[in-house]
């Protein structure tokens, strides 16, 4: 194996990309870019019973939106291609048969009904749940003369039953795991095809992957692919077991407690840079003690020793208010584009980009996620809509002298800022000698139909001076 560091993202194609595989594919993708290595996607599609329509594209076309482009993999090509494991059976036959040769595998021909038995006795009696080695000495005569015959059967790996397997994990460092915990795990199954304990092991050595990637789950299955690297004289890649992600409660994060999909978070509303960001932070800390990043700053400091072994809790409350700080701080014309789409799906014409972004400069003060965004702007593009005790306030001979007040000073300039529009309201007041109570609830009713709402000199920057004039003018005909 090269000293260059090769990782890889290897989703099965089972459903769509959920945030716990967003954070593998982020530190396989920063811990490459950082020690200037390669980035290879791999789609693992042995398990068929499982096998999601529309799954591998939703994991490629997911990891694309969020910025996280692969280096290998399919579409791309490489110098390992295949990159889809249905299209690479040829190699764990190969493989698997090599072991079976060795005596480091067997055919088992143990029906489903037998294996339920085993199961249900050592739940009974609180044993460990594995399997019980009754084909496991079985000679090769007459394994032979059983598949000769027809009968079904899987390929089992031949684990010791004694002694313990000692490794190193990058997070968790060193770990023992007793021999007698570990199952003779099935690597063939009976349709031909590899599990995942064989095919991806003969991947990431054929692929030359340095650093293998995964949840804290596959941890104690690392044994059985150690036992493997082993029977093949293969160099082992240097194990990383991600901590788990968990509840609020400090339950695991399971897909059963809610669609945790990139693309569900996607349709809420929520923003790739966020998202990045948010799953980032569930395990990795900074060495800045900041929360806010960019992915470029992120792969300039990262490294594994920053990664906590202990569970990293999902916080909606802060993964909400991270995509608020986000929306203010991204450049608007960006916003803009996004937004568009948003505004559409409302029924509201977002006009001109010059207006949307009028529009959303102030919006975005007070929103949190994208349709809020739709929320505090209708503002701007609808005519305020007055009830009967609006009306009454209106038709005050104080808010006729307000409105007419603006109208007059709007109308001698076109190039008003903020800061302008801020300066002649204020001066208003004491030129009208009026109180704050008579003076600003018509002034914020005529524009936006309410007496609280954003500072009025940002209502008049996102409506625009005609449409500002307009508002009053039609405020004062009641």
């Amino acid at each position: 194996m090269s000293n260059k560091v090769r990782v890889r993202f290897a989703p099965s194609p089972t459903g769509m990309l959920h945030l716990g595989g967003l954070r593998t594919a982020l530190y396989d993708y920063v811990f490459a870019a950082h020690n200037q290595g390669n980035f290879i996607l791999r789609i693992e599609d042995t398990d068929r019973t499982r096998f999601v329509e529309g799954a591998f594209e939703n994991l490629v076309g997911t990891l694309e939106d969020m910025g996280l482009f692969y280096d290998e993999g399919p579409g791309k090509g490489g110098p390992y291609a295949p990159y889809i494991q249905s299209e690479r059976l040829d190699k764990y036959k190969q493989v698997a048969d090599q072991l079976v040769e060795q005596g480091d595998a067997y055919p088992c021909f143990c029906s489903k009904e037998r294996l339920d038995e085993i199961r249900a006795v050592q739940q009974q009696n609180k044993e460990p749940i594995k399997y019980d080695g009754f084909c496991r000495n079985m000679s090769k005569e007459e394994a032979q003369k059983r598949i000769e015959a027809g009968e079904p059967y899987v390929i089992r790996l031949k684990m010791p039953v004694e002694g313990s397997y000692n490794f190193s994990d990058l997070i968790r460092g060193d770990v023992s795991i007793e021999a007698s915990q570990i199952d003779d795990q099935v690597i063939i199954k009976s349709d031909g095809f590899p599990t995942y304990h064989l095919a991806a092991i003969v991947d990431d050595h054929l692929m030359e992957i340095s650093h293998v990637l995964r949840g804290e789950e596959w941890l104690s299955s690392t044994p059985k692919h150690i036992q493997i690297y082993k029977a093949m004289g293969w160099e082992q890649p240097i194990w990383v077991h991600l901590p788990l992600i968990l509840n609020t409660d400090k339950s695991k994060l399971s897909k059963r407690h809610g669609d945790f999909s990139v693309g569900a978070f996607m349709k809420k509303g929520f923003l790739k840079e966020a998202l990045i960001n948010f799953v980032a932070l569930l395990g990795w800390h900074p060495s800045e003690d900041k929360e806010i990043f960019s992915l470029q700053e992120m792969i300039e400091d990262f490294s594994f020793e920053k990664v906590n072994k202990a569970g990293a809790v999902f916080d909606m409350t802060k993964l909400e208010w991270m995509n608020g700080m986000y929306m203010r701080s991204i450049p608007l014309e960006e916003l803009t584009q996004r937004a568009r789409e948003w505004f559409e799906e409302a029924g509201i014409d977002p006009g001109t980009d010059e207006k949307l972004a009028r529009a959303l400069d102030t919006a975005r003060d007070y929103a949190t996620l994208m349709p809020e965004l739709v929320e505090h702007s209708k503002i701007y593009y609808e005519r305020p809509v007055f009830e009967d005790e609006q009306i009454e306030i209106l038709r005050s001979d104080a808010s006729k002298t307000v409105c007419r007040y603006i109208i007059e000073q709007l109308s001698t300039k076109t190039d008003w800022t903020k800061d302008d529009v801020g300066e002649m309201v204020k001066q208003g007041m004491k030129a009208l000698e009026l109180k704050g109570k008579q003076y600003y609830p018509p002034i914020r009713l005529s524009l936006i139909g309410r007496t609280q709402g954003p500072d009025i000199p940002r209502i008049v920057y996102s409506l625009g001076i005609e449409e500002t004039i307009e508002r009053f003018t039609k405020a004062m005909e009641l």
